[in-house]
């Protein structure tokens, strides 16, 4: 059943876009916010590893300490909030089994009636090599990516994916290495300022006959 309209959830996929330039001065609400981490909790992920770890800034000082390795993007300081989704560098035995145990927690059963899936998930991850499953967790972070900004949107609070940083120096600023966790990709979410003009540019895109294909 249906909680959102049709035209309300276009309506504010319509309505975001990828904010140039946040008001300082405006904060998302604790509430909001709230919101905001619960759905990141909720975004789905291959066998549900959830191979990430969602570091959320607020502090001015560090958020200017990112600023200079952010291509100098201002959306890094002028948010309210800037997310920083990091991959694991290391994905194998121990985190399937917090996994199991997670599973088998929440469900109440015993982790030996999961032994199955646990095998299923082992022999997986024991056919790729390091580099091959930080890939694999980079692309479960786009899920999470694209959850949190369709989240923001239906909230009413804007956002900017952002690629365009060094994840080396923001590994040694926010010491991610050694907790074996390196930055994938980043999301400034706040409020648009009066002055970014591109809230008003029509939004572009292709038709949709040029992107969706329906096979007999």
């Amino acid at each position: 059943m249906a909680t959102v309209s049709e035209n309300d959830l276009l309506t504010q996929l319509r309505w975001r876009y990828a904010t140039k330039e946040f008001d300082p001065s405006a904060t998302i609400p604790a509430d909001t916010w709230d919101t905001i981490e619960q759905s990141l909790v909720l975004t789905p992920s291959s066998f549900g590893l959830q191979p990430w770890k969602f570091l959320v800034l607020t502090n001015p000082g560090k958020k200017s300490e990112l600023l200079e390795h952010s291509w100098n993007q201002r959306q890094v300081v002028d948010c309210s909030h800037f997310v920083v989704i990091a991959a694991p560098t290391k994905v194998g035995d121990q985190e399937i089994q917090s996994w199991i145990d997670c599973i088998a927690t929440t469900r109440n059963v015993s982790p030996e009636s999961l032994a199955g899936y646990q095998q299923i998930m082992e022999g997986f991850l024991g056919n790729l090599d390091d580099a091959a499953r930080l890939a694999w967790a980079h692309r479960q972070i786009y899920i999470a990516l694209g959850q949190l900004m369709t989240t923001a949107a239906l909230l009413g609070v804007d956002a900017c994916p952002m690629e365009g940083f060094a994840p080396p120096e923001y590994d040694r600023l926010l010491q991610l290495s050694e907790r074996n966790l390196t930055a994938s990709v980043a999301c400034a979410l706040g409020y648009r300022s009066s002055d970014d003009k591109y809230a008003s540019v029509p939004k572009a895109r292709f038709e949709r006959q040029a992107v969706i294909e329906h096979l007999p």
